[in-house]
């Protein structure tokens, strides 16, 4: 079995969904064809749906686009699935390729959120709707409605688990004993993704009010998002950054109890770094470190007493949810929106479903066996 294949009591719901939907909309008794709102004929029995990712490097990326795929192929659309390997030329290319092929739908996860304006513009002159995958597509009236997980909650479950962490609250979200002055360091996904403010964001909103009372603190002095960015999210760079950090910061028996980081291969760098510096040893354990995406590596990590903790989004709703918006948009109707105030864009509010976020340590893991994302054999 695939890692994270869609289940298939999730994948009869999708298609149960969408007999319901289609039934409905045939049993109007109209003759002519069914118009969606972008002006899209209805009638899209097996349309070409064109699916962008980011890059291969993330497993996360590898997971979504399969099942996106797997879950539109099973309600008899054809699908092009491309991978940009965080080229943003690349991405565009494919873009505007799937729309030469006649795609009658967009699903894009953006390398750049702010780079496919002039794509989306000609995907809107032919009426080709646009779902922004997960990132949001910005600065741009032509993206129609947004799949995501709740973004702000991600950063905010990310400082609570530094803090579970480190003490200073227990599980339950009670006041710990531990009262510090604890050192910590910050990080930040990539500027170019609108996610990573609002993780950092909702992170600082938890973590600013200790740090001014002096129960956190920061000594590289590094806490607004421009310098503590990681681009592309990539690990070696954070890794390098944290590496920077820990040399003219942390000397003379200085040592850092906590590290914030945004996604699971940002931390894979960071505790590198830390394990170079002697971290990771019987008299210096490692800091308490964060994660996102409950990527394989870093959950053996979270077991192995190395990183902290992760933020479990199961991604196969994700793409079961982006698919039911895709099928209802395609089949002349609206699809289900749960937020309708919070993602502009800088051009429009976009109507966004979210799906909640999980965190995940060392204690509760099994949720990851529960719900069949992971095995205990994959595991270990």
């Amino acid at each position: 079995m695939e890692l994270h294949t869609i289940t298939m009591t999730r994948r009869l719901a999708v298609i149960g969904a969408a007999t319901v939907l289609t039934a409905a909309l045939t049993a109007c008794g109209s003759s002519e064809k069914t118009v969606d709102q972008q002006g899209t004929s209805g009638d899209t029995a097996g349309a070409l749906v064109g699916v962008t990712m980011p890059t291969r490097s993330s497993e996360r990326w590898i997971s979504d686009g399969d099942n996106v795929k797997a879950a539109l192929e099973s309600l008899g659309y054809q699908v092009d699935l491309q991978y940009a390997e965080n080229d943003i030329p690349t991405q565009v290319n494919q873009i505007e390729n799937q729309i030469t092929r006649g795609a009658r739908l967009l699903i894009v996860a953006s390398i750049d959120g702010t780079a496919l304006t002039t794509q989306l513009q000609q995907a809107a002159e032919q009426n080709i709707p646009v779902i922004s995958y997960d990132r949001l597509i910005r600065n741009s009236p032509n993206v129609d409605y947004y799949a995501t997980f709740d973004n702000f909650k991600v950063g905010v479950q990310q400082a609570t688990s530094l803090l579970v962490g480190l003490g200073m609250l227990n599980a339950d979200g009670s006041v710990g004993t531990a009262t510090g002055p604890f050192n910590v360091e910050l990080f930040a996904g990539s500027p170019d993704d609108n996610n990573a403010t609002f993780f950092f964001d909702g992170a600082m909103s938890v973590l600013q009010p200790h740090i001014d009372s002096g129960a956190l603190v920061v000594q590289s002095g590094q806490t607004d998002f421009s310098t503590v960015a990681i681009l592309r999210w990539d690990p070696a760079t954070a890794q390098q950054r944290m590496e920077n950090v820990l040399t003219r910061t942390y000397q003379g028996g200085v040592t850092v109890d906590g590290v914030l980081s945004p996604y699971d291969g940002l931390s894979i760098g960071i505790l590198s770094a830390l394990k170079s510096s002697g971290y990771g040893t019987a008299g210096q354990p490692y800091p308490v470190v964060t994660g996102q995406d409950a990527e394989l590596g870093s959950v053996k990590s979270i077991l192995a007493d190395e990183q902290y903790s992760t933020i479990f989004k199961d991604t196969r709703e994700l793409a079961d949810k982006t698919v039911e918006m895709a099928h209802a948009i395609l089949s002349g109707g609206e699809p289900e929106v749960n937020n309708t105030t919070d993602y502009d864009n800088g051009e429009k509010v976009v109507p966004s479903y979210l799906l909640e976020p999980v965190i995940v340590d060392k204690s509760n893991y099994e949720v990851l066996i529960d719900s069949g994302y992971y095995t205990a054999e994959q595991l270990g």
